[in-house]
């Protein structure tokens, strides 16, 4: 859970840097010899020295690789959570739709350098996968998140021929990447279910492992439960498909993450990225977005989530003396002024929740639950009653946070509803809520309506994991954001819609070019922004 220190830097990467020269970190000495290793057959590696247990640990943490110019910079920003405070000295960057291709460069290129070729090379190439099958399924549960991560922000994305050639390499589908990653899954809780069954309490992973410590039967549930997940991105493009692999993840031997402490998080190797990017950088505040919700609603989370605002004139960038003690985040697209202008805002709590050895999560039970509550509003077998897995799923989120004693009267609260956001500085970034939802179940609303209680409160348990949420965002339309104050995509991005995806970084152009081209195609659009993504249907929810 590395972050890059200065995102500036990497607006100024050439282009030709290759895309896969970040081999480095496999202990190589240059960027031709990393996409050499990373390309060649892999059948004629032989890496004896590889010590399989503990090749796991850096592969895991790499989850959030460079996390805030690849996540932070973008889909935290998209999903309604944070804006950062600061323009990093431009005044075209991707809060205002003009995207840094340095930073998308990172957010494409490091899963593949640090987490997908690392699995290639150092456990394929030693036959891992036949010799320990328990391994190679935590490898692949992995490499399922991994590679969610790079194709639901861009779409196509080299996946199926990564490895086969040193010139070329070829991009996949969309579609063909879910199809491969449910088979991934499947590989992967066949052989931990084998395993547990013949091998009841063992725990070789025990000390190579900083998501579960070991513990096989926490994998097989996060299997199962990013089968769910995934199943349900695709409901509006591939109902069939959606509904089928759904079922079986709600079936699954293992079940899914669902009690309290079932949290898939990852413990850093050194300081928590929200930590780092939030006190040490001072680039991380709250969404006005986020702040609309749970002011609104009176959310006794919001003290575990953020910080209230600085109103002491000792320190940067101060608030008036009225607005002590409030929540007040920054809408994206506004004209932030250079630091300190905008540093008294509410910002992430770093001082007891995203602390610097917090773990950073990755799944939840919360979310598990509140995929069930939307699986049992399609009518789907093994879903269970929807008003009860919504009203779990707050509970488990509230349980996560060490607020269940306000479960119960946030659960029943039919009034609370989002505010209208003004800000301290600037009346024009203020806006009305969008949303008149409010939190407690009603059984003969709508489907629609069900829905968009469901993904906003699934929405606000997700926090700080923006890379879901602006996925759960772009496919259902739900939470209602506030779209950008400044748009200068030049008419790609639709302010309304909000940006879609993030465009291929431009170094691929150059280096693969024939195969950017082929994933440009299979986009079905211009590589921009305002492109939909394969499951993102424009059509109705139900």
């Amino acid at each position: 859970m590395k972050t890059n220190h200065n995102p500036d830097k990497y607006h100024n990467w050439k282009p030709y840097f290759m895309v896969l020269c970040l081999l480095a970190t496999l202990g190589l000495n240059s960027c031709t010899k990393d996409f050499e290793e990373y390309n060649v057959d892999q059948t004629k590696i032989r890496d004896q020295d590889v010590k399989v247990p503990t090749v796991f640990i850096p592969i895991e943490q790499q989850i959030f690789t460079s996390y805030q110019i690849a996540q932070n910079l973008n889909a935290d920003a998209y999903a309604g959570y944070s804006t950062p405070p600061q323009t990093f000295g431009r005044s075209l960057y991707n809060m205002n739709y003009v995207f840094v291709d340095g930073w998308n460069q990172s957010a494409f290129n490091d899963i593949y350098t640090k987490i997908i070729g690392p699995i290639k090379n150092k456990l394929g190439a030693i036959g891992v996968k036949a010799s320990l099958p328990d391994f190679w399924a935590i490898a692949l549960i992995i490499e399922v998140e991994a590679i969610d991560r790079v194709t639901d922000k861009f779409g196509p994305a080299p996946y199926s021929k990564v490895g086969s050639s040193l010139t070329t390499i070829p991009y996949d589908s969309q579609q063909s990447i879910y199809e491969q990653m449910f088979l991934q899954l499947d590989t992967a809780t066949s052989s931990l279910a084998t395993y547990i069954a013949a091998n009841p309490g063992k725990k070789p992973f025990v000390n190579s492992d900083v998501v579960f410590g070991g513990d096989y039967g926490q994998w097989l549930k996060l299997a199962n439960s990013l089968r769910l997940r995934l199943a349900m991105h695709i409901v509006k493009v591939d109902p069939t498909t959606a509904k089928a692999q759904a079922e079986k993840a709600m079936s699954a031997t293992g079940g899914l993450l669902s009690a309290e402490g079932d949290v898939a998080a990852i413990a850093g190797s050194g300081q928590n990225d929200y930590y780092v990017i939030t006190a040490s950088y001072t680039d991380n505040s709250m969404s006005a977005s986020i702040q609309s919700y749970m002011v609104g609603y009176k959310d006794p989370r919001i003290s575990k989530y953020f910080l209230p605002v600085n109103t002491d004139a000792t320190k940067p960038g101060p608030l008036a003396a009225q607005y002590a003690g409030q929540y007040i985040g920054i809408r994206i697209g506004s004209d932030v002024k250079a630091k300190p202008a905008y540093s008294g805002y509410s910002v992430y709590n770093y001082e007891s929740t995203f602390t610097a050895t917090a773990p950073q999560v990755i799944m939840t039970a919360a979310e598990a639950w509140f995929l069930k509550a939307e699986a049992a509003l399609r009518g789907w077998t093994g879903a269970g009653d929807a008003q009860t897995n919504y009203e779990t799923g707050i509970a488990r989120s509230m349980s996560q946070y060490g607020v269940s004693s306000s479960a119960a009267t946030y659960i029943a609260d039919a009034t609370s509803k989002p505010t209208a956001y003004v800000d301290p500085q600037a009346a024009v970034n203020n806006s009305p809520a969008l949303s008149n939802v409010t939190i407690k179940w009603d059984a003969g609303a709508t489907n629609e309506v069900k829905l968009e209680r469901i993904i906003t409160q699934k929405w606000l348990a997700m926090f700080p994991e923006g890379q879901e949420a602006w996925t759960e965002f772009r496919r259902t339309g739900y939470p209602k954001l506030f779209p950008v104050v400044n748009n200068n995509s030049n008419g790609t991005i639709d302010t309304q819609i909000q940006v879609r995806r993030l465009p291929y970084p431009i170094n691929e152009y150059s280096v693969n070019a024939e195969g950017v081209k082929s994933g440009v195609s299979l986009l079905g659009g211009s590589d921009n922004g305002g492109t939909r993504l394969w499951w993102d249907v424009n059509k109705g929810n139900f």
